[in-house]
């Protein structure tokens, strides 16, 4: 009757030596090669302790509608036109003042329930003999990122004191700037044509960055030092079966056989 092998498992084998035996040594050195080197290659790498991280973030804008423009007119007109949304500023201007067609539109691209950018456009009339040489102009938003001044991995009870939070809160700061490396300036405008601005004002991603707390620091350290350190079991791991199994240092090797765990074997 022909066997086949129906379960297998695998038999533990130990090896036992004296405290102060060449075996003993080995498995002390075979430890220390283990753990503090994976400690020294991760310190060595200048990025073991984490001491700036950032995250991104969609900021909330708003164009408040609110406008300042001042143009500035050529040598043969002189001095300038100006207009705001504010009632106050245009009753300063006198004749100066002169009163544009402005249109805006915000637009939410990826439906995310924040606006991704401002297409703002104004038509400022002039007289033939007026020419624009240049504008100042001034447009208001509402500009929020949800920045915590709150350490919510902070295991200390100072970082949860109200007074310390509302110092944090006044000492921030965060400022934003409207960037925009090619502005393109055209000439040659017809004589009963306005002077027109048209702007696409985009809201991007910010990069938020900020000081890590203790445990965030102490979990980035500890997943650099882990990572080195599963190779260095492993290959251990390996050094210490070929050393003891074929006995590279002098040691009584013992099967471990779990109670209860006879096999017999029936031949017919």
């Amino acid at each position: 009757m022909a066997l086949y092998e129906l379960f297998s498992h695998p038999v533990e084998r130990s090896y036992r030596a004296g405290l102060c035996s060449k075996a003993a040594l080995f498995l002390l050195l075979a430890a220390a090669l283990t753990y503090i080197p994976p400690l020294l290659v991760a310190f060595r790498s200048h990025g073991f302790w984490l001491k700036r991280s950032s995250y991104e973030e969609q900021p909330t804008v708003r164009f408040q509608h609110q406008v300042l423009l001042v143009a500035l007119l050529g040598p043969e007109s002189g001095g300038f036109l100006a207009w705001s949304t504010f009632p106050a500023f245009n009753r300063l201007q006198g004749d100066r003042l002169r009163v544009p067609l402005v249109s805006t539109r915000e637009e939410d691209r990826n439906q995310d329930g924040k606006t991704d950018m401002l297409h703002f456009k104004l038509e400022l009339p002039l007289q033939s003999t007026e020419h624009v040489l240049g504008v100042q102009l001034i447009l208001t938003f509402s500009y929020r990122l949800h920045i915590s001044v709150i350490n919510g991995t902070s295991p200390f009870a100072y970082d949860y004191d109200l007074t310390h939070i509302v110092a944090a809160y006044q000492e921030r700061n965060v400022t934003t700037v409207l960037n925009d490396p090619n502005p393109i300036w055209l000439v040659g405008r017809a004589a009963d044509a306005p002077f027109v601005i048209n702007a696409i004002i985009r809201y991007p991603v910010e990069v938020i960055s900020y000081q890590p707390g203790f445990w965030e620091m102490v979990k980035f350290a500890w997943v650099q030092y882990v990572s080195i350190l599963l190779i260095f079991l492993w290959v251990f791991e390996r050094i210490k079966i070929f050393v003891f199994q074929n006995q590279v240092v002098t040691t009584i090797p013992v099967t471990v056989t779990p109670r209860g765990d006879l096999c017999k074997e029936h031949l017919s």
